[in-house]
């Protein structure tokens, strides 16, 4: 599973689309297979989507996104968990100990 997290310095970033970086993370059995970062290409409306699909992100984690990406995503069959803030560290840890939920 591939999960796509908005990140600013260490921490989640609060909006998706402003994020300057993207953690991409793949996990499968509860392990990190492969952990690198991406440069945020840019936010032009339903560019984002089609990007990270391209790049075969299977979930979305972020603070927050607009209800038009989240249609976009979901049209694309990418799930999104967002309400998530604090260190990019632990929301991993959080994610494989099967603790992260979304917040508000």
């Amino acid at each position: 599973m591939r999960f796509a997290i908005s990140t600013d310095g260490d921490f989640v970033s609060p909006h998706f689309g402003r994020c300057p970086l993207f953690t991409i993370v793949d996990i499968e059995s509860n392990k990190i297979i492969k952990k690198e970062i991406l440069d945020n290409p840019g936010h032009h409306p339903g560019y984002l989507p089609e990007f990270l699909h391209k790049k075969n992100v299977s979930y979305i984690i972020c603070g927050g996104m607009g209800q038009r990406a989240v249609v976009l995503f979901r049209e694309r069959g990418i799930e999104i968990i967002t309400g998530i803030s604090g260190k990019v560290s632990e929301t991993i840890e959080k994610l494989l100990e099967g603790k992260l939920n979304s917040g508000e």
